[in-house]
């Protein structure tokens, strides 16, 4: 189905001017939608894809961004605002194959007629890590075990936070790392966004539940950018978050259906027992299977994380060893949205320099 934004609305497929070049974006989160808007449509025909009924990805189900919690749909929307009218939209939209045969790529999708592009952008993103691959976290076992996604839902939502049984809670554990940089899971690699996103929910869960204890296990703190180690020292100094430096071994059920936690102080070297009410586990970014089922289709690489190479980390980052198509965003690997947007733009401008000279690199 076509979508439109607004009161925008895209002109007819088939109305597409043949004397443009034709881009195909396939992903409509952030990132699509960004290369969507960096484009100039006066030059090219701009088509994007997206599986879902909605575009949006990610950011469409969060509530406040990091490090300033400024509202998700203010970000969206200024995305959305700034694609030109002439965009369009194809939502609900599954490619089935792509075949590329010389300079033009041809995608068919489900139930719908094929488009033939002059270029292809891969912008499908991440999944979140399946929480209940780790068992002895009780996520899928125990219903006061919830994921980072599902608080931030919460948020979204504008509901209190609850136990599985009403109950306000007075004491939460909040787990990061949980599928990253964990060699048993097979990711070694860090998510990039988990230590703050559980820093912003910790204040948030502060500012709703201002009673609750709330404790925060940890690997090491990666604050890497900027005003995140101010917002580690707002949740310690303001609002009294604990930081503990330690993995959790293991959790089980009580009775009443409060939860202990098993893990050590790695500071102090001392094992550590406790009771919480709930506990938030912060998922890290892992491949999504679509992007690497797309991937098979255009014969391109991924590297040893599962995410997708470009044709070189340095400096053509958001190319690929195929002319013609290109990544952008979390393909590549985790990414928050600044990244993600200033990665789009300069994929634009990559895919205006191939389309206009031949060059790719």
């Amino acid at each position: 189905m076509e979508c439109q934004l607004g009161n925008q609305k895209p002109p007819l497929f088939l109305n597409f001017t043949e004397m443009k070049k034709r881009i195909i974006i396939i992903g409509g989160g952030i990132a699509g939608m960004t290369v969507a808007g960096a484009l100039p449509s006066n030059e090219f025909d701009i088509i994007l894809i997206e599986k879902e009924i909605l575009p949006g990805g990610h950011v469409a189900k969060w509530d406040r961004l990091f490090p300033s919690r400024r509202p998700a749909k203010e970000v969206l929307d200024f995305v959305q605002k700034s694609m030109a009218k002439n965009v369009v939209i194809k939502t609900g939209s599954t490619i089935t194959t792509i075949h590329r045969d010389q300079n033009l790529f041809t995608l068919h999708l489900n139930g719908e007629e094929p488009i033939v592009g002059d270029a292809v952008v891969l912008a499908t993103g991440f999944d979140l890590f399946d929480a209940r691959k780790k068992e002895e976290y009780g996520y899928g076992i125990y219903n006061n075990v919830i994921t980072s996604e599902e608080l931030e839902q919460i948020f979204h939502e504008g509901k209190k936070l609850t136990t599985s049984e009403g109950k306000t809670p007075q004491r939460i554990g909040i787990i990061h790392c949980v599928g990253s940089r964990d060699e048993k899971v097979g990711n070694l690699y860090c998510s990039k966004v988990c230590c703050v996103t559980g820093v912003k929910q910790a204040i948030e869960i502060k500012e709703m539940l201002p009673e609750c204890e709330i404790f925060s296990f940890y690997m090491d703190l990666r604050m890497y950018d900027r005003n995140f180690e101010e917002l580690y020292y707002e949740a310690q100094q303001k609002w009294g978050i604990n930081f503990i430096r330690g993995r959790l071994s293991e959790c089980a059920e009580n009775p009443g259906h409060s939860l202990i936690i098993k893990t050590e102080d790695t500071l102090t070297g001392h094992p550590l027992k406790m009771t919480v009410d709930m506990i938030i586990l912060l998922v890290g970014f892992v491949p999504s299977p679509e992007t690497k089922r797309i991937a098979r289709m255009l014969d391109l690489q991924t590297g040893q994380d599962g995410f997708l190479l470009s044709s070189d980390e340095h400096y053509n980052d958001n190319s690929t060893s195929v002319p013609g198509v290109f990544l952008t965003g979390a393909v590549k690997g985790p990414a928050c949205i600044v990244n993600t947007i200033a990665d789009a733009r300069a994929t634009a401008l990559q895919i205006e320099r191939f389309l206009i000279t031949g060059i790719s690199e």
